[in-house]
């Protein structure tokens, strides 16, 4: 991968952290609000919810922390390895397994579409890529690898946010602002996800994730 990183956005994105656990977590149905958030990243408890709770919020910071510092390394790809190595992080102590592809089967609430069996998602990784490499406009190519790896199901729990965090990892890699959705478009999100599981069809998604990239001003 070639790396265009933007040092400026880079910084910004830090700066935003808050953000980006809050929207992060709100999409997970945490009911942390962005202050609570806030306070527990000063490294405060924050009373009423429970250690669960909790660490979905701590999950997410440091995920995202481990991905802004792939970045800043230029050690950023879309491989097998660095996709565990940030669920490694998003799933801790969350999903029966973390930082690895999951073993066994798996089905999405709402939705009759079947993700693949375990013993064909690295073949399915490997197929995903390849026609990740036919996409030349990298918005739609980071969109589409979220995407893909949220319907293929490649681990036990944390696929869209593991999915989302490699999208980013893409357009940062590129200097192009990262996409985030806010916590207020949750149902529109949920709703237009179900759609695409059942048919396949990245295009409504695509064009609903372009309207998120952040913007810094």
């Amino acid at each position: 991968m070639s790396f265009y990183m933007n040092k400026k956005l880079l910084f910004q994105c830090k700066h935003y952290m808050t953000q980006f656990v809050f929207d992060t977590a709100a999409l997970e149905d945490s009911p942390f609000t962005l202050p609570e958030v806030q306070t527990l990243l000063d490294g405060i408890t924050v009373g009423g919810h429970t250690l669960s709770e909790q660490n979905l919020v701590l999950n997410q910071k440091a995920s995202w922390e481990k991905l802004f510092g792939l970045i800043e390394a230029e050690r950023f790809a879309v491989t097998k390895e660095v996709a565990c190595s940030l669920q490694d992080l998003v799933a801790k102590e969350e999903a029966l397994d973390w930082g690895c592809f999951r073993t066994g089967n798996v089905r999405i609430s709402g939705t009759e579409y079947i993700p693949p069996k375990a013993e064909n998602l690295d073949a399915r990784w490997n197929e995903m890529i390849g026609k990740l490499g036919t996409i030349q406009d990298t918005k739609v190519r980071a969109c589409s690898l979220f995407l893909q790896m949220a319907r293929n199901q490649f681990f036990w729990d944390g696929n869209k946010r593991t999915g989302r965090l490699m999208m980013n990892g893409v357009l940062l890699s590129e200097g192009i602002s990262p996409i985030l959705v806010p916590a207020k478009a949750k149902l529109e999100f949920n709703t237009k996800m179900i759609r695409f599981y059942d048919s396949g069809n990245e295009s409504e998604m695509i064009d609903f994730l372009a309207k998120y990239h952040v913007d810094f001003g």
